[in-house]
Parts: C-alpha cells; structure tokens; sequence
C-alpha cells in the first residue's frame, strides 16, 4: 500500500526535530559502534588497540601527560573511547590531590587512561590497584601504565569481575582500607559494588567514592540508594560526555560518613 505524499510530508517537521534534537546522540552512535565496527573489520584490530598504537607512536615514554594528551588526542579526531576524557578527568584530578589517598581503587581500567590520571597525583608511597574484567584490554592496559613510568608497586592491575576482586581485597593484597574509590565500569555493577565495599569493611569514615557517567547512560539505582540510605553525603558534579560535547552527563562524589544522617 503507498503512502500519499502528503501524508509523507506532515512526517518531516517531525523527522527533522528528531534529528536536530538527537544530532550529537546520532554523531555518538556514528563514532562508537558504526565507525567502531568497520575499523574492527578493516585493521583486524580492536578500537583500544587502535588507540594504543597511536599513543605509543605519538606520546614520549615516561611522561604522563603526553600519554593522556595523545589519548585525547586520538578520541578527538578518530573514534570515541568511554574513558573519563580530560574535561572530568580535572575533576578527578583535583579530588586525588585534595583528600591524598593513600589506597585507591579503580573499577574499570579499560585502557589505562584514568590509572594514569590517578597514579600521576597520587603522594608518594600511595597504591592504586585497578580492576579489568576484559583481558585483552587488561593486556593493553598494563602497557600504558607502564609506558607511563608506573611500575607494579604503584599501580598494581587485576584482571577478573570486581564482584570476585572486591572480597579478595583484604586477605590478598593487604588491603585495610580504601581511602578512594573511583568507578568507571559497567553502571549496573555500581551500586553491587558500593553494598560488597561496605560489607568488607573497606570504606572508613572520609572514604571517596567518585562515580561516572552516572546520568548517561545513568546509574539510577545507584543514586538513589546513596541518597537514601544515609550512609553518605552526596555531591553531583554536572558535565559533559567524554569526547561529547553536546550530550549532558555527570559524576557522583560520594563520601562516607557511616552513620545514618538522620539518627
């Protein structure tokens, strides 16, 4: 059956407002799955490993600002890669070297980018261990940190599910405390993860949970609990997507208090 090209018409006004409205969602989805895929199929390479071929041929070994300024670089100019980005990541920046963590724990390494970011402001004599789940980005991972000039002793990487990482903390790695957290993985772990956290004792009164991406593509289970439970205070700081400039995104900076605020 045709449609009437009157009736096809009194759809554009419609199409068009979708496409203006959704246009830097639409140039997202351009960049990190349609772009994405056929680089997979052309290089026979995956998007990350692209991405550290570029850094390890345009960043100076042992310096961490060029490693994080030819990352940005290649997500600018080629394809997107959910890491924090440089615009959050001076959040990050400013929040490692007000509270001087001296354990820090990092769920999401992915390629490495944020592990850098940490390790460079972190006080001397302070650990970052940072979680992968995926090994071959874990592998890749390991090569940034440690082109950066971060030996194991100052980033320490584990590779397997956070769930499984996260109990094996404090009888493994000595861990006693985790003064920062900073989440970066899948959202729908968040909140798990924060609950395994306080059933292992590893947060004490002061610790730092900073969460990203947590309203898009959002963490609403995740927000809801640390504004209810009464365990936290709560502070949104409000950004932009990585990479993205148009699509409106935030960061939860959660700090443990361990009493509930209302008693």
């Amino acid at each position: 059956m045709m449609v009437s090209p009157a009736i096809a018409l009194a759809f554009v006004p419609l199409l068009l407002t979708v496409l203006i409205r959704y246009r830097f969602h639409l140039v997202l989805l351009w960049r990190a799955v349609v772009l994405r895929c056929f680089y997979d199929w052309s290089s026979g390479l995956t998007r990350e490993e692209r991405a550290f071929e570029y850094v390890l041929t345009h960043a100076t070994p042992g310096e961490p600002n060029s490693i994080l300024d030819a990352f940005d670089a290649w997500c600018h100019s080629n394809e997107f890669i959910s890491h924090i980005g440089p615009k959050k990541g001076k959040i990050l920046d400013k929040l490692v070297l007000e509270t001087s963590p001296l354990c820090v724990l990092e769920l999401g390494t992915h390629c490495g980018y944020s592990s850098v970011r940490i390790a460079r402001a972190l006080p001397v004599g302070a650990r970052l261990i940072t979680v992968e789940m995926d090994e071959r980005n874990a592998n890749i991972a390991e090569k940034v940190i440690r082109l950066a000039g971060y030996d194991d002793d100052a980033v320490e990487l584990r590779v397997g599910v956070s769930e499984e990482v996260i109990p094996r903390l404090r009888e493994e790695m000595g861990v006693e405390r985790v003064d920062l957290v900073f989440m970066d993985h899948w959202k729908r772990c968040y909140l798990p993860d924060l609950q395994l956290l306080e059933a292992s004792g590893l947060l004490g009164r002061g610790s730092v949970v900073l969460a990203d991406n947590v309203l898009f593509p959002g963490a609403p289970h995740f927000l809801r609990y640390a504004r209810a439970c009464g365990l936290y205070t709560l502070r949104i700081h409000r950004a932009t997507l990585e990479y993205s400039p148009g699509i409106q995104d935030g960061m939860a900076q959660l700090e443990y208090i361990g009493v509930n605020v209302d008693t």
